[in-house]
């Protein structure tokens, strides 16, 4: 068996519990369930997590490793509100509102504090939704994300010069900072890196004022099920919502540039950071649902000059690929440069396995290329690469070789910092 539902739509392998959430709460309101098919790890996942009661904190907080550019890094979080547009996930607001880092080539950073991987409300949404659906945590297991430091300066003066820039959007139910590796990695090489959360979709944006967005991506999809609007709920409440998101990040970018500040609050920005932005060299990437988001958003928005998608499907669809109901993006092609950049499963973005993604190689007239990482998993492409092999008093090696893959991960961290960093060199 290969994809859920909302794997098919959106990912390769985020979410895997999804359609059976849905279902659940689909017969609770109507006893509608959906008939898809589940992934065939799954059982024994949720198996595992049902014999295993690990609920203590680990007792050792995983290390991230040290980017190795000549820059040093500094990082701000923006509070940024879009009032042109409802939320499409909490109808009654009249706004979106989002939460985004820029993370940037700094100077004298070693003055400022280290940045968390994660606030202490997105590290409890991460534990309660990702962590154990995305990432093989054990349910009940408590990670403290927020224990684990990046090599980000929080508001350290931005290094002079001017750099292009590249937008993160993650996978489903991920976090903006999900991918801290690559994304410090590519600060510290001279770029400026912008990670985009999609508030509600998310399993938690925390922000300024201390509310925490839940995620209602759950609760939504069943509603959707049980309404038989699945395909429509993907095409424009996730997957377009995450493009209008990064459209309206993009434009308060260019008001950073301008000498602006698009924060809510106005809250005082680093120095430099604004004449730091090159946004006339703008690209993207993202893992999964984020690459997916990737393709359609450069598709729709003529100011993303190149992309990276990594392991996300292009197909609205439920099940297997079905060859129906492609994207935009699947169905014309792109003229700018992009790489499709998978795992080694079955779930992975590839011609062999996904027609969207056949298609979209077929289809498109500008430099591309799509590459296979060996001995990788859906999880290698993230953060859980470095962090899940350091919880082992907590996971079992089952669990965490199933987010991993088998490749060394040295290497395979080294493979893929070479090959983003790389892509985005020659073509931004």
């Amino acid at each position: 068996m290969r994809k859920t539902a909302a794997m098919s739509c959106l990912t390769a392998l985020s979410l895997v519990a999804l359609a059976a959430f849905a279902s659940g709460a689909s017969a609770a309101a109507g006893d509608a369930k959906p008939t898809m098919p589940m992934k065939s790890t799954q059982p024994t996942k949720a198996t595992k997590a049902m014999k295993v009661t690990r609920s203590a904190p680990s007792a050792v907080t995983p290390q991230l490793p040290r980017p190795t550019g000549p820059y040093q890094i500094g990082a701000v979080n923006l509070h940024l509100i879009d009032s042109t547009r409802p939320d499409p996930y909490n109808p009654p607001q009249t706004y979106r509102e989002l939460m985004v880092s820029v993370v940037y080539p700094a100077r004298h950073a070693a003055r400022y504090q280290r940045a968390p991987l994660m606030t202490s409300g997105a590290s409890a949404g991460f534990n309660a939704l990702a962590g154990v659906y995305n990432y093989s945590v054990p349910k009940g297991t408590t990670i403290n994300y927020s224990a684990i430091k990046t090599f980000e300066r929080m508001e350290a003066p931005a290094a002079s010069g001017r750099f292009p820039v590249v937008l993160y959007s993650p996978g489903l139910g991920d976090v903006r900072s999900w991918d801290s590796v690559l994304v410090d990695q590519l600060a510290s090489e001279g770029h400026v890196v912008v990670t985009i959360d999609p508030t509600y979709e998310t399993s938690g944006v925390e922000f300024p004022d201390g509310r925490v967005a839940s995620s209602r991506l759950l609760q939504l999809y069943a509603q959707a099920v049980a309404d038989g609007t699945q395909t429509k709920f993907l095409e424009t409440v996730v997957l377009g919502t995450r493009v209008e998101d990064t459209k309206f990040v993009l434009d308060s970018l260019k008001q950073l540039a301008d000498g602006q500040d698009p924060d809510a609050e106005h809250a005082p920005l680093p120095t430099g950071l604004g004449s730091a932005l090159d946004i006339g060299r703008v690209g993207m990437f993202g893992h999964s649902g984020g690459g997916f988001t990737t393709l359609e958003a450069m598709y729709e928005d003529p100011r993303i000059k190149a992309g990276i998608n990594m392991d996300g499907t292009l197909e609205y669809t439920f099940g297997a690929p079905t060859d129906t109901n492609f994207s935009p993006v699947a169905q014309h092609g792109l003229s700018k440069p992009f790489l499709i950049l998978s795992s080694d499963s079955t779930d992975a973005c590839t011609a062999a396995a996904d027609p969207s993604c056949a298609a979209v190689l077929a289809h498109s007239t500008g430099r591309h290329a799509a590459i296979t990482l060996p001995g990788t998993r859906h999880g290698s492409l993230t953060d859980a690469e470095v962090l899940m092999p350091q919880l082992s008093r907590v996971m079992t090696p089952e669990e965490i070789a199933s987010d991993t893959g088998t490749a060394p991960t040295s290497d395979v961290m080294a493979e893929e910092e070479s090959l983003v960093s790389g892509f985005f060199d020659t073509n931004l």
